[in-house]
């Protein structure tokens, strides 16, 4: 990397800054996760050096600013890990089911004088940062006390959306609507981003058989009625059902 970045190093990469370069950590994150979706070890291994060349170059062009290094970035993580492990690298004692409160527990004392949802960044994707909020505000108590309540929390933002009466209305009760969702889904223990995506990934293969079934009959998707639009779906589906690719 310094290689890179140095005298005779690449133009571009020596043009970067941390401001430039975040859309390329986030774009590999994501790629990290299509490759486990994928169930591809290869894929994974190669996302993996992708997004780790991401950290170092952001490292070093801190080490080049005098902030720090690849060296602080490993020690940092390192104490937060020991800190944050009482049970491991302490005396405590605690079972697999209290790790994760106690894990809890640790961080919100550590980010105490910030606040609970301090720690959620702002950068993630919504749905995301819904389930961490949504997450930590249940570690410290502001939950409901069964999935139930959350169910029912689903039909309250449903009526509302019904009731909007403005567009700014509309769009702040579909938000609600959306956080309902979010955390109804983890009282169930249901990851709503893998549930989401997992919807979207089905409507992807389903739509591309149904447009080129239509097409290979000479018309366009733009061509056809509701009630034919509803047939083409149903075939689609009913062919990828029979192919064990839905």
């Amino acid at each position: 990397m310094r290689t890179l970045l140095g005298p005779r190093g690449c133009p571009w990469d020596k043009e970067q800054t941390f401001e430039s370069l975040r859309p390329f950590v986030i774009e590999e994150a994501f790629e990290v996760v299509d490759a486990i979706d994928g169930g591809d070890p290869n894929a994974l291994r190669e996302e993996l050096g992708d997004l780790l060349y991401q950290i170092v170059f952001q490292a070093e062009i801190a080490r080049a600013k005098g902030l720090f290094g690849m060296d602080e970035i490993i020690d940092t993580i390192k104490e937060k890990m020991i800190r944050r492990h009482p049970w491991v690298f302490g005396d405590e004692e605690i079972g697999s089911e209290s790790a994760e409160a106690r894990w809890e527990e640790v961080k919100a004392r550590e980010r105490r004088e910030a606040g609970t949802l301090s720690g959620v960044p702002l950068a993630l994707p919504a749905l995301l940062r819904a389930t961490r909020v949504s997450e930590k505000a249940a570690a410290v108590g502001f939950d409901w006390s069964d999935a139930e309540g959350a169910r029912r929390k689903i039909d309250e933002e449903l009526r509302e959306v019904d009731e909007s009466e403005t567009k700014e209305q509309l769009e702040s009760e579909i938000g609600d609507l959306l956080f309902a969702v979010t955390s109804f889904a983890r009282h169930r223990g249901i990851d709503p981003e893998a549930a989401l995506r997992g919807t979207i990934d089905r409507f992807t293969r389903r739509f591309a058989v149904m447009e080129r079934d239509v097409e290979a009959e000479g018309r366009s998707l733009k061509a056809l009625d509701d009630a034919e639009l509803d047939a083409a779906w149903e075939a689609a589906k009913s062919k990828l059902r029979a192919t064990k690719n839905e």
